[in-house]
């Protein structure tokens, strides 16, 4: 473990493996997984448990203090999975009460200048483009991409296999597989390129298309929609997923650019 010049509690656990680049600070409640690299000038603090093979990049600070005036000074933790890319002077602070951590899963980009609140769930393979940032207790689901300089208003949960074009401002939830732009924020498509860069099957993502149409396009409120398709069209796993996730939403999800719909 090479670690000269850098600020090290002894009580901090760190895999042998780990190269900590000088000037960087590890506090005593830390786990550091296998392969790791803490970039100089890192500030990795209390309740930092970093997966393996991670990269922590100049400036960063993980595991800051919640911002948030409920916080009481609870012990809670800020969790990243194995593989993940934190870039530079990216914030990730650790949870409050309400969930008790903060994750970025496996696998994810967070580009520089990006914050992550109290109590996010960002899952594998998210993008966050520079300069975005995720107010408390968002939700993003797998694949996500999250373009540079759009903010997340707190409580929205962002679903798998979306885009959402840089600079947006992010109030509603957006729901799985469709891209989403223009201001105020809207449904403008599906995520077509990226589903199948992943691989989806062409029949799947016609599905996704027409499940889409008509929440979007057929003239009825967004419940109507979904019972609509839920009447009409195949079961499938994709199907499936979004009506469960429209049914969940708490804050209800964006609207059509080009749809009919009308409010509920």
């Amino acid at each position: 473990m090479s670690k000269a010049l850098a600020n090290i509690h002894p009580k901090a656990q760190i895999a042998p493996d780990v190269t900590i680049e000088p000037f960087a600070t590890i506090y005593e409640d830390v786990v550091i997984g296998s392969g790791c690299w803490i970039g100089p000038n890192t500030v990795i603090m209390n309740g930092s448990r970093i997966g393996k093979n991670c990269k922590i990049y100049p400036g960063a600070v993980i595991a800051g203090e919640p911002q948030d005036l409920k916080f009481s000074g609870e012990k809670t933790t800020a969790e990243i999975g194995d593989n993940t890319v934190v870039r530079e002077f990216v914030t990730i602070n650790r949870g409050t009460k309400s969930k008790e951590r903060t994750c970025v899963g496996n696998n994810c980009l967070i580009m520089s200048y990006v914050h992550i609140a109290h109590d996010c769930m960002v899952k594998d393979r998210v993008i966050m483009g520079s300069y975005s940032g995720l107010a408390g207790e968002v939700e993003v689901d797998n694949w996500a991409i999250i373009s540079p300089g759009s903010l997340v208003h707190q409580f929205v949960r962002v679903g798998a296999h979306t885009m959402i074009q840089g600079m947006s401002k992010v109030s509603k939830d957006v729901p799985p597989y469709v891209l989403a732009g223009r201001d105020p924020l809207s449904f403008t498509g599906i995520n077509s390129i990226g589903l199948r860069r992943r691989n989806f099957d062409t029949n799947i993502i016609y599905a996704i298309q027409d499940t889409y149409r008509i929440i979007y396009q057929k003239g009825l409120n967004i419940s109507d929609a979904v019972d609509f398709v839920e009447a009409t069209l195949p079961a499938s796993n994709e199907r499936d997923e979004i009506i469960l996730f429209i049914r969940n939403s708490k804050r209800g999800i964006i609207r059509g650019y080009f749809d009919n719909a009308v409010d509920e």
